[in-house]
């Protein structure tokens, strides 16, 4: 492993031996080291593995007044092979330079980007869960932090990497989840920043989820800013209808994220031979659907939770209802697939599996 990019002070001591695994909720649990390199003089300089814990930065910062940053979520799983597979580090790469260049933020180098990763997971592969329900999630961010008051691009920058085990992301496990929408509100338009994973565009919908979850619901099912008619996405998830012996999603535009794991569906969808829409889904055409009977499934997916099923969708003062009770057939598919190839379980045909030793 190529260790040349980084500088490593190991941590005096693990807090490993006294964390239990048993509990785990999700993202509130956090390894023993976290990498940091900054971006100054028009570059990437050499970084730094060190123990995690607090850092230092001026109250004047960028981001803390402007919100220039970006994040990404990806996910390291234990491997039947011994090895820690990361799921699709590359196509998270991808997504995090797009994000980046939407925020005006310098592109690190790929090189970089992997080194950062492969040297925290070796470092701190001890603290991914053999528990094939749990996962060590891994959160890169880049972050504004020029001490500047001035609305401009930032001068210097800072890369970290996170990580920690994770238990499911929703409390209701893989149980069908309840989603409102909430017209009121809007999560992204056009011309906006909706297809880059940026901290302000989760900022705004923190506020209706909470409104949400209070009257009972898991998330927001987020309709577009202009007309309040067509589906986007739900919550920190891509959106997926099976009507009559068609799978539907909404296309990609600049308000919907290009989900990893709404990409991992579809190709398998088409290695499984399923018909497959990729367009415009009308709420309204939902409830319809549910009406004839033609709506058989809506699940959710996404690196946290995975495939999250959905049994109950509220709009305007009406409800469509799948099944509240289980996964459906397809969901537990899709579910089964990815989780087979996360463990190597199942071959791996489009080599989404990076197995660190």
């Amino acid at each position: 492993m190529n260790r040349t990019l980084l500088r490593i002070a190991p941590a005096a001591e693990s807090r490993l031996p006294t964390t239990d695994f048993s509990t785990l909720r999700f993202g509130d649990v956090f390894s023993d080291h976290m990498v940091q390199i900054v971006y100054a003089d028009g570059a990437w300089q050499q970084g730094d593995v060190l123990p995690f814990g607090p850092i230092s930065l001026s109250p004047a910062v960028s981001v803390l007044h402007y919100g220039q940053a970006v994040f990404e979520g990806l996910k390291a799983f234990h491997h039947v092979s011994g090895c820690v597979n990361v799921f699709r580090a590359d196509a998270h790469h991808d997504r995090f330079i797009r994000s980046c260049d939407r925020m005006g933020i310098p592109p690190l180098p790929r090189e970089t980007w992997f080194d950062a990763i492969d040297t925290l997971l070796d470092i701190d592969k001890g603290w991914v869960p053999t528990d094939p329900f749990k996962s060590y999630y891994i959160r890169p961010f880049v972050m504004a932090t020029e001490p500047y008051l001035g609305v401009r691009q930032a001068l210097r920058y800072r890369f970290m990497v996170i990580g920690g085990p994770v238990g499911n992301y929703y409390a209701e496990g893989v149980k069908p989840v309840r989603l409102t929408t909430m017209p009121a509100y809007a999560r992204a338009m056009r011309g906006g920043t909706g297809s880059a994973k940026s901290p302000g565009n989760y900022a705004a919908t923190l506020k209706p989820s909470f409104e949400a979850m209070a009257k009972g619901y898991a998330q927001v099912l987020w309709l577009d800013a202009a007309e309040r008619k067509w589906v986007e996405e739900v919550g920190t998830s891509n959106l997926f209808f099976h009507i009559g012996d068609t799978l539907v999603t909404p296309p990609l535009s600049d308000t919907i994220l290009a989900g990893v794991t709404r990409d991992s569906v579809l190709t398998l969808a088409s290695d499984w031979g399923l018909a497959v829409e990729q367009r415009p889904v009308s709420i309204e055409e939902v409830f319809r659907a549910g009406e004839t009977g033609q709506l058989k499934e809506v699940f959710a997916s996404g690196t946290a939770a995975v495939i999250s099923p959905v049994g109950h969708i509220h709009h305007d003062g009406r409800t469509v209802e799948t099944d509240m009770v289980r996964m459906g057939p397809l969901a537990q598919q899709f579910y089964d697939a990815l989780t087979g190839i996360h463990h190597g379980l199942v071959p791996d045909p489009h080599g989404w599996c990076r197995l660190l030793g």
